[in-house]
C-alpha cells in the first residue's frame, strides 16, 4: 500500500501534468484560430480576386460581340459569338450574349433555350448585385415569352417545342424569383 506521503506527492504530479497539458491545449488553439482567421481571410480575398478577374477576361473577351451588338450587326455578332464558343465551349456569358442576340431577332424559342443554358452554368446573370447581371433583360424576355408560348400552346397543345419552352421559362421566372436550382 502507498504511504500518505508518496500518495500526496503523485497527485501532486499528476495536477502538475495535466496544468501543462491545459497550458499547451491553450496556447496551441490560440496560435490555430489566429492562422485560421487568416486563411478564413485569404480565402475569401483569392475569391474576390478570381471574380474580378473573370469579370475581366468576359469583358475583354466579349468586348468584340458587344461592340457589334451597339453597332445593330446582329449577324455579325452571333459570327463573333460562334468563333469564341470555339475556344471557349460552355462559357456562361456567351449563351447570355447568344440568347439577347436571339431575343432580338425574334427567335424566342431559342433566345429562351439560351438564356436558361446560361443561368444554370452561372446563376450570377439573374442576381441584381453582379456586375455581369443581365436580370432586366432575361426579366423582359420570361415575360413576353410566358405570353406569346402561353397562346401558341393554347392553340395547339401537343407542341413540343412550345412544351420544352414553357418549362424554362418557369424555370428561368423561378430564378428571378429568387429560386435556386
Amino acid at each position: 500500500m502507498l504511504t500518505r506521503g508518496l500518495f500526496d506527492k503523485l497527485l501532486w504530479l499528476a495536477l502538475l501534468v495535466l496544468a501543462a497539458a491545459l497550458v499547451l491545449v491553450v496556447v496551441r488553439a490560440a496560435g490555430s484560430s489566429e492562422s485560421a482567421g487568416s486563411k478564413v481571410l485569404d480565402k475569401a480575398m483569392e475569391r474576390a480576386m478570381t471574380y474580378q478577374s473573370r469579370v475581366a477576361l468576359i469583358r475583354e473577351l466579349y468586348g468584340p460581340v458587344e461592340t457589334l451588338l451597339q453597332a445593330g450587326q446582329d449577324q455579325s455578332a452571333l459570327l463573333k459569338l460562334a468563333e469564341i464558343e470555339k475556344t471557349y465551349p460552355g462559357e456562361a456569358h456567351g449563351q447570355i450574349l447568344k440568347g439577347s442576340i436571339q431575343a432580338r431577332l425574334g427567335a424566342i424559342d431559342e433566345a429562351v433555350a439560351s438564356y436558361a443554358t446560361g443561368v444554370k452554368l452561372r446563376g450570377d446573370y439573374v442576381d441584381k448585385e453582379n456586375p455581369l447581371s443581365r436580370r432586366t433583360e432575361i426579366g423582359r424576355v420570361v415575360e413576353s415569352g410566358l405570353q406569346t408560348v402561353s397562346a401558341r400552346l393554347a392553340a395547339n397543345p401537343d407542341n413540343r417545342t412550345a412544351q420544352a419552352t414553357m418549362k424554362q421559362l418557369y424555370y428561368l421566372q423561378s430564378r428571378l424569383a429568387g429560386g435556386c436550382e
